[in-house]
C-alpha cells in the first residue's frame, strides 16, 4: 500500500471501493457470460431454421457447417470452430424456448452440458449446477464421478424424474447420502493398503474434493474431534456441521467392511453430540459410518431401533462403473 498516513477513514474508503470494484466487476462478467449464450442461442437457431428451410438443406447438406466455420472465421476470428458450431445448434435443438436457459448458467456449462444425450441426465446436471452453484470444473467432475446414475440407481422411477425435474435438494438427513461415495480425487492405486488414518489424512488434504462429493451446506469442523466419557476419551474421524439442515455431521471412517460395533459406537457419538455440543437451534446431529463394504441384512440388524439420523454407507477409491449403473436404472423402468 502507499506511504500516504494510513487511518481508520482512509482503510474504510479503500475497502468500500475494493468492494464496489469487484461486485461491478462480477455483475459485468455476468452480463458477459448471459450475452453469450443467447447470442449462441440464436446463432442455433438461425442454422437450424435454414437447414428445415427446403431445398437448400439438401443442398448443404453435412457441409453445411463446415462452410460455416470457414467463412465466419475468417470474418470474425476466433469461436466458429465446427465444434462450437456444432454445440450452437444443438443447444437450440435442446432448449427451443429461450426462457428454459439459465441465466445461472454461462456457455461453458452448457457446452459441458451438451455432451449429455441423455434428456433426463443433463437435466439433473443443469438443475445442480445451478443449486449448487458448481464451476464448471465441479460439473466435470460431478458427471465423470456418474453422480446422476448414483443417485438414480438408489431411488425409484418417480425419484429418477424428480431428480431430472429439481435437483437433489437438501431437505432431510436422507437427501445427504450418496452410494456409493466415490473418493477417486484421493489417487490411492488398486490394489491397495490404506490404514483408516491415512484414509481421513488423505481426505483432509483433499477437503475441497471431500466438500464436493458430500455436496451442499457441509462446514468443515475437526478431525479426530475427542469425546470424553467416564474419564476415557474417544475420538469421531471426522466433523462437519451442515449449514442447510443445520446440524452436526459426524463421519466414521473404516477401510474395510462395517461392523455392528461401528452402528453402537456412532450412535454414542450421536448421543452426546445432541446432549452436550448442540445449542439453541441445532437439530439432532447425524451420523454415517463410511466403510469400503458393509453387509446389508446385518446392518439392518444392527441398527434395528436405532436412531433415523444414523447411516452406513460404501465407499470406493474408483470412478464407478457407468454402464453398469444404467443397467441397473433400466432395470428400474422395467419393473415399474
Amino acid at each position: 500500500m502507499s506511504q500516504l498516513p494510513q487511518n481508520q477513514d482512509y482503510k474504510n474508503l479503500f475497502d468500500s471501493i475494493s468492494q464496489i470494484y469487484q461486485s461491478g466487476r462480477s455483475t459485468a462478467i455476468r452480463t458477459i457470460q448471459s450475452q453469450l449464450v443467447s447470442t449462441y442461442w440464436k446463432i442455433g437457431k438461425h442454422i437450424v431454421e435454414f437447414e428445415q428451410g427446403g431445398k437448400d438443406k439438401a443442398t448443404y447438406g453435412t457441409q453445411l457447417i463446415k462452410n460455416l466455420s470457414k467463412d465466419l472465421k475468417e470474418a470474425h476470428g476466433k469461436g466458429f470452430g465446427e465444434s462450437n458450431l456444432t454445440y450452437m445448434r444443438l443447444f437450440y435443438l435442446k432448449y427451443q424456448i429461450m426462457g428454459t436457459v439459465s441465466p445461472q448458467l454461462s456457455w461453458s456449462h452448457y457446452y459441458e452440458l451438451l455432451k449429455i444425450s441423455d434428456d433426463l441426465e443433463r437435466s439433473f446436471y443443469e438443475k445442480q449446477s445451478i443449486l449448487e452453484n458448481w464451476s464448471i470444473r465441479e460439473l466435470k467432475r460431478q458427471k465423470k464421478a456418474s453422480l446422476f446414475l448414483r443417485l438414480a440407481a438408489s431411488t425409484d422411477k418417480k425419484g429418477i424424474l424428480k431428480l431430472a425435474e429439481e435437483g437433489r435438494k437438501v431437505e432431510q438427513a436422507t437427501d445427504l447420502l450418496r452410494e456409493p461415495y466415490v473418493l477417486d480425487f484421493l489417487k490411492i492405486p488398486q490394489p491397495y493398503q490404506i490404514s483408516e488414518a491415512e484414509l481421513e489424512s488423505k481426505l483432509i488434504e483433499h477437503l475441497q474434493h471431500f466438500l464436493l462429493e458430500l455436496g451442499k451446506g457441509f462446514a468443515f469442523i475437526g478431525r479426530q474431534y475427542r469425546i470424553t466419557l467416564g474419564n476415557r476419551h474417544h475420538y469421531v474421524d471426522l466433523v462437519f456441521y451442515h449449514r442447510i439442515l443445520k446440524c452436526f455431521v459426524l463421519i466414521d471412517l473404516k477401510k474395510e467392511e462395517a461392523g455392528y460395533q461401528d452402528v453402537g459406537q456412532m450412535n454414542m457419538y450421536l448421543g452426546y453430540f445432541e446432549s452436550e455440543e448442540n445449542t439453541e437451534g441445532d437439530n439432532p446431529p447425524i451420523g454415517i459410518v463410511l466403510a469400503r463394504d458393509k453387509d446389508e441384512l446385518l446392518i439392518r440388524y444392527a441398527m434395528h431401533g436405532i436412531s433415523s439420523q444414523l447411516f452406513v454407507s460404501k465407499y470406493q477409491l474408483y470412478l464407478p462403473n457407468e454402464e453398469e449403473l444404467k443397467r441397473e436404472i433400466e432395470a428400474i423402468y422395467e419393473e415399474e
